[in-house]
């Protein structure tokens, strides 16, 4: 049995003021019911994503969603989370739960609040998805990781400098079209190339423009299985998906390349019966262009350590043969944690039904989308469908 999207809602990203975690919660819940055309009474299960770690006061929230409307309450709520691979990791337990047949329609939420926190605490809450046993030391929070990950490539591969300012500019430039982006603003490759004072180091090579935004936000879709999903408006299925975990370690991984996005990504290419070429875009996770980099090498698109030549040559353009992350990605558009996988579904789904606005890309018929939790830990793609 396969799963189905058949609605979805997107809150925007970035410091929203006056609106708590329960809010979000509520709002998101509420709009992807009505936009699926369903109400909570025919809701079988609810699946909640969300990292928190201190970012919020509240935690345990997954009955927060029954705050929406009182005949929620006795549905079963389960809160799930797997670091920044949160949301999809919500999704995938939705789909789990269909495909167990426990139950025909699901709802999932993805949310986080993270701009309350100080900033100084931030990064010890970011660091918390990394191995502590051997990564505490690491200046710079996260973005020292990333930092320690980017100078072992450039050992390996040499300075890719020009490549992530690329990333950088290209993403911020698709980010203008996305009403929902925290950063609607194309800051362009000069800005993003050369450090300023607007664009200091933050770890290793990497500068503030490469690194993603600290955001508040949440997205949610409406899972149902395919017979249910053909009585509905509309659908997005799943052409297939992977989820792989790898070490938490860094020193037990070789580090200048993604193994396990490798492997997820091979997984979903292989159940679906498609290559890489069959694919209309992706929306990858670029929570440091780094990152981004390298998941070009890990899905196929290069060989290892020639990630830049997606850049040099244009592909990962909107108007490219595989456009990346046309909404701006989590560099332009915000990466509230919990929230950040469910909002590449929903941007997916949107594509395949020509419902994306500005971000649309032509043509769209098969949509990958790859979620990272951690320093390439936790690996989940999802490849999607147009359904009706």
């Amino acid at each position: 049995m396969t799963g189905c999207i058949v609605g979805w809602a997107h809150s925007k990203f970035g410091k929203l003021e006056g609106q708590d975690v329960e809010a979000l919660i509520v709002e998101a819940s509420t709009n992807a019911m009505a936009d699926a055309g369903v109400g909570p009474e025919d809701i079988d299960a609810i699946y909640l994503g969300s990292f928190n770690n201190g970012f919020a006061d509240q935690d345990f929230p997954s009955s927060l969603v029954l705050q929406a409307d009182e005949r929620f309450r006795f549905k079963p709520a389960t809160r799930v989370e797997n670091a920044c691979a949160t949301g999809s990791a919500a999704i995938h337990q939705g789909l789990n739960f269909l495909e167990a047949k426990q139950g025909e329609i699901v709802l999932v939420v993805g949310v986080e609040k993270m701009t309350d926190t100080p900033g100084p605490d931030i990064g010890g809450i970011l660091m918390k998805a990394s191995y502590l046993k051997e990564d505490s030391e690491i200046e710079g929070g996260f973005a020292g990781v990333f930092g320690q990950i980017a100078q072992q490539y450039y050992q390996k591969y040499g300075d890719q400098s020009d490549a992530l300012a690329k990333i950088a500019a290209k993403n911020h430039k698709n980010g203008v079209g996305n009403p929902w982006a925290q950063l609607r603003k194309d800051l362009g490759y000069e800005f993003c190339r050369e450090i300023s004072d607007k664009n200091p180091i933050v770890a290793g090579p990497l500068k503030r423009t490469d690194c993603s935004l600290v955001s508040d936000g949440a997205a949610a879709v409406v899972l149902t299985d395919m017979e249910t999903a053909l009585t509905m408006k509309k659908a997005v299925i799943f052409r297939s998906r992977s989820h792989v975990n790898d070490y938490l370690p860094m020193g037990r991984r070789d580090m200048s390349q993604l193994e396990g996005c490798a492997k997820a990504w091979a997984n979903a290419l292989s159940d679906g019966k498609l290559t890489l070429d069959d694919l209309s875009m992706v929306e990858t996770h670029d929570c440091f262009t780094m990152a981004e980099l390298m998941e070009y090498e890990a899905m196929g698109l290069t060989k290892p350590g020639k990630g830049a030549q997606a850049l040099e040559e244009g592909w990962t353009e909107k108007d490219g043969k595989l456009p990346v992350n046309p909404s701006g990605g989590l560099k332009s558009k915000g990466h509230p944690i919990g929230a950040t996988g469910v909002s590449m579904h929903v941007l997916a789904a949107m594509q395949l039904r020509g419902e994306a606005g500005d971000m649309q890309v032509d043509g769209t018929n098969l949509v990958g989308t790859f979620n990272m939790g951690g320093a390439g830990v936790a690996n989940y793609v999802s490849i999607l469908e147009g359904l009706k």
